[in-house]
């Protein structure tokens, strides 16, 4: 092809537009994939409105970018890529090599993190070019539609329990089963966590009984969130995946003695928490980003090994307006996917 398709935003906050450009040969240390899935994650509205720093429009978002190299610039067979090679790209679009963490091997907290949609065109496109420390392998086992979302989604999750400071059998809960936290609850339950999922509404018990998850609770009823996780013995980890302040401040005195609370919902909103209900217990807060591409790789061969997967839906990339918008609205309760 000579040219590709890709869906715009022309300035913030403005609507989709889907618009050719001209196919370019990837540079030194850089692939060209032709993508055919990508995630449409909430993260997704820092870029289309603009609310990011450093944002320049017309901007193409999409950071849960699944597809199939299919050029390579100078350097990048060297690293062991073939064209043909299907790979995924998430949140981490590569790193400086150069800053204090990156020096430190910390790449996903790298200064001048890559970040798809922002850094460079992401994945609303029929092909984008990516740094060659971006690119996840992706196992056979795992569709492209399955592996997008895996990037981000996926790898947040999974990265946040595994990195807490919970071991097999501990009590580990879940706040909030959408997008995120139906993942979360998934992979905690194979991790060998004794699970709770909270969600809000008796309805969905069921649900999270059908995830794995061990116990469940409705943070509607009458008995408080905190009262009903000590009554289970304290949660070791909280992993909060809503983007809720007030719903993440009201686990922590739920957590047993040491116990953690990991978060990766994103909101600006500060959380209510006194220093008392963190001091007397010896409790801890973290925030979680999400995770380096090799992270990604051992998301999507943990998710195959153990036959998990995004609950996604499908959409053709012309329609990425309305998939950005059922995601935004909340229409859609876990992931939207465009295919090319």
């Amino acid at each position: 092809m000579t040219t590709y398709r890709v869906a715009q935003v022309p300035a913030a906050g403005g609507p989709f537009e889907i618009v050719e450009r001209e196919v370019r040969v990837p540079g030194p240390g850089h692939a060209r994939i032709a993508v055919e899935a990508c995630g449409v994650c909430h993260s997704d509205a820092g870029f289309v409105e603009g609310a990011f720093p450093g944002v320049s429009f017309p901007v193409v978002a999409g950071h849960e970018i699944a597809g199939r190299l299919d050029a390579l610039g100078e350097g990048v067979a060297e690293r062991g890529w073939q064209v043909g090679d299907r790979v995924a790209v998430g949140w981490f679009g590569g790193s400086c090599g150069h800053c204090k963490p990156c020096r430190q091997g910390d790449f996903i907290v790298c200064e001048n993190l890559k970040v798809p949609g922002w850094a460079y065109d992401g994945g609303f496109a029929e092909s984008v070019i990516a740094p060659v420390d971006a690119l996840a392998r992706i196992p056979d086992a795992l569709s492209p539609a399955d592996a997008g979302p895996l990037g981000c989604a996926g790898v947040t999750t999974y990265n946040g329990l595994r990195r807490s400071k919970a071991e097999p059998g501990d009590l580990v809960a879940v706040l909030g089963i959408g997008g995120l936290g139906h993942l979360g609850v998934r992979y905690a339950a194979a991790m060998g966590y004794e699970t709770v999922a909270i969600a809000r509404g008796a309805d969905k018990a069921d649900f999270a009984k059908q995830l794995g998850a061990h116990h469940y609770v409705d943070s509607t009823a009458d008995t408080p969130v905190a009262e009903a996780l000590q009554a289970l013995g304290g949660a070791d980890v909280v992993l909060a995946t809503v983007g809720n302040s007030d719903a993440i401040g009201s686990v922590v005195d739920g957590l047993a003695r040491r116990g953690e609370l990991v978060v990766i919902g994103a909101t600006t909103d500060p959380m209510g928490i006194a220093p008392l209900q963190l001091l007397m217990q010896g409790r801890v807060v973290r925030g979680h980003p999400s995770g380096t591409s090799q992270d990604v790789e051992d998301t999507m061969r943990f998710s195959a090994l153990h036959g998990i997967r995004p609950m996604v839906e499908t959409v053709p990339l012309d329609e990425a307006g309305a998939a950005y918008e059922r995601m935004m609205s909340g229409a859609a309760r876990f992931r939207m996917v465009l295919t090319m």
